[in-house]
C-alpha cells in the first residue's frame, strides 16, 4: 500500500507547473489623431533617390491602425539588466532600400550583430550617434553592392540613433537592451515578451514621439496581459 501512493503522489507532482516562465501580451493603442506625416521633399530633388519614386514618400512616426493599433512602440521589462544572451543570438538587419532606412524602429540586445546592408544603387554612409558613453560612434560609407556593416554595443540606450550624412533626411532609431524581455507592437498594436520567469515588474512601453508608459504586474505561471493607450499630445 505505501508504494501505491507513493507512485500516485509523484504522478500528482508531475502535474504541478512550478516556477514555469510565461509570456507579457497586449496590445498598444493611440488615443487621438496623430499629426499628419511629413513628405521627404529632399529625396524627390536627388536625382538618385527621387528615381526610384512617382510620389515622394512620407515619414512614419505614427503608425497607426483602422482601430487605432499603434506599431512600433518598444516594450520592455524596466530594470532587468545584466541578463544580455545578445552574443548567442542570431543578427537582426538594418538595411538602406529606396535611400530610406528600413525599418526605422529596431531592437537589439548588447553584444547582438547589427547587420547594416545597402540595398540601393547610390552611395551611403552609416553614421552611428550613441548617446550612453561606451557606445562607439561610428561613421562609415557604404557602397552600393558593397559588404554589410557589423555593429555591435556594450551599453544599454534607448532609441540611438543611426543617419545617413549624404541623405540627411534618412533617420533610424536602435534600442539597446542588457536582457531578452523586450519587443516591438506590431502593426495590430499587439506585442508579447516571451519566457518572464515568475516575479513582479514594471512593464515600459516607450514611443519615440509619445514618450513611455508604464505599468506593474506579476508574472507567475500563466501568461499575463496588459494593455496601454498613448494620447496624442
Amino acid at each position: 500500500m505505501k508504494k501505491i501512493l507513493l507512485i500516485i503522489g509523484v504522478a500528482a507532482l508531475a502535474w504541478v507547473p512550478l516556477g514555469q516562465a510565461a509570456d507579457i501580451i497586449g496590445t498598444i493603442t493611440l488615443n487621438g489623431t496623430p499629426p499628419p506625416e511629413v513628405p521627404y521633399t529632399p529625396l524627390m530633388n536627388d536625382p538618385n533617390c527621387g528615381a526610384m519614386y512617382k510620389k515622394a514618400p512620407t515619414t512614419h512616426f505614427y503608425v497607426v491602425g483602422p482601430n487605432h493599433e499603434l506599431a512600433d512602440v518598444i516594450v520592455s521589462l524596466k530594470g532587468v539588466t545584466g541578463k544580455s544572451t545578445g552574443a548567442s543570438q542570431p543578427p537582426v538587419t538594418l538595411d538602406q532600400k529606396g535611400c530610406l532606412y528600413r525599418p526605422q524602429i529596431l531592437a537589439i540586445q548588447t553584444g547582438q550583430k547589427l547587420v547594416v546592408k545597402n540595398s540601393d544603387s547610390c552611395i551611403h554612409n552609416v553614421h552611428v550617434v550613441p548617446a550612453v558613453a561606451g557606445n562607439p560612434e561610428s561613421n562609415q560609407v557604404q557602397m552600393p553592392g558593397g559588404p554589410d556593416l557589423s555593429f555591435t554595443f556594450p551599453k544599454p540606450e534607448m532609441f540611438m540613433t543611426f543617419k545617413c550624412d549624404v541623405h540627411p533626411w534618412m533617420f533610424a532609431w536602435v534600442s539597446v537592451f542588457d536582457s531578452p524581455y523586450y519587443c516591438i507592437s506590431d502593426k495590430e498594436g499587439k506585442f508579447v515578451i516571451k519566457n518572464v520567469p515568475p516575479g513582479k515588474y514594471t512593464v515600459e512601453a516607450a514611443h519615440r514621439k509619445l514618450g513611455t508608459l508604464t505599468k506593474d504586474v506579476e508574472v507567475k505561471d500563466s501568461d499575463v496581459t496588459v494593455n496601454f493607450t498613448f494620447d496624442v499630445k
